[in-house]
């Protein structure tokens, strides 16, 4: 099995830097941070605007995806919800990108983590639909962060409200316990689950916090509050980005035992393919490359599998 650790691909936020002049796609050092510290893995950035074929291929090279929080919201045309006012922050390219990439990480068995806007990505992309702005309900509590530019960092993230596990559900086995205290930094919340998702917490007002895909074969988490925030000094999200971690490493050797398997005989069978087609003219030096090049192309071509 490989010895290495998990490449994980973290989703990204459109900035925009300098009065318009440059335009960036960030994520917060948190979730680096604990993706390499407590998922002992290797984050790197996923830009937008990623489509198609060169979505697939990027996906081959990572063995886990973490959706973040983000500024923006997800566009409401993505589930047939009534338009934002003008003045509400997008990200066209986010929405892009991960409502696509989703269905794959499904298909293709990579883990995936998504945090606040990331659940809210897990449940549009399979059909679900969002509430606007939660605050405004009737029987809702306010899920927002507090405002103000002498906030603190403790006083936004601070835990807010307490959530209930789904009785044995993935939650109340990760802890052994029924409930748990949480932060809340989110206008937006879940209202039809879709059906591919299964809620595994709920808010003391009923509001969706965590759920899952039963489809998915491996680790496929989604919860409303702020994980990244401090895992190492709260139980629940330092639990979380270690299951995740192993889940991902769990994936990255089922790909390296994959390929280890197939060498031997992509070997033998590139080496009979090529030999006949030398001539004495061919320098040792051209045959090598020959040879190793039709290696790489048998390789890739059977390495397209699903892993299971």
């Amino acid at each position: 099995m490989s010895s290495t650790k998990p490449i994980i691909g973290i989703s990204t936020n459109e900035i925009i830097n300098f009065g318009g002049r440059q335009v960036s796609h960030s994520t917060g050092l948190r979730y680096v941070n604990a993706v390499s510290k407590f998922s002992n893995a290797i984050p790197i950035l996923i830009p937008s605007y990623i489509k198609g074929k060169d979505l697939d291929l990027l996906l081959k090279k990572v063995d886990g995806v973490v959706l973040t929080g983000g500024r923006a919201n997800v566009e409401p045309h993505h589930f047939g919800g009534n338009p934002f006012p003008p003045d509400e922050p997008i990200d066209v390219g986010r929405d892009e990108i991960v409502l696509e990439m989703i269905p794959k990480c499904v298909s293709l068995g990579i883990p995936i983590f998504g945090i606040c806007r990331g659940i809210q990505e897990m449940n549009v992309a399979y059909g679900g639909t969002l509430h606007y702005r939660v605050h405004l309900l009737d029987d809702k509590n306010d899920h927002r962060m507090p405002r103000g530019d002498d906030v603190t960092v403790e006083q936004i993230f601070k835990l807010k409200h307490r959530i209930d596990f789904v009785k044995n559900g993935y939650f109340s086995k990760l802890l052994t316990k029924d409930s748990c205290l949480v932060n809340s930094l989110h206008g937006q919340a879940i209202d039809i689950i879709a059906n591919n998702l299964k809620i595994e917490a709920l808010s003391d007002d009923g509001i969706i916090e965590a759920v899952s895909i039963p489809d998915h074969p491996s680790f496929a988490i989604g919860v409303q509050w702020h994980a990244e925030y401090e895992p190492e000094k709260n139980e629940l999200n330092r639990c979380l980005f270690a299951e995740f971690g192993s889940a991902c490493s769990i994936f990255s050797n089922k790909k390296g035992v994959l390929i280890h398997l197939r060498l031997p005989w992509l070997k033998a069978y590139s080496f009979h393919m090529t030999v006949p087609s030398w001539s004495d003219a061919v320098s040792p030096n051209q045959s090598h490359e020959r040879y190793y090049d039709m290696y790489a192309v048998l390789n890739a071509l059977l390495c397209t599998t699903v892993y299971y």
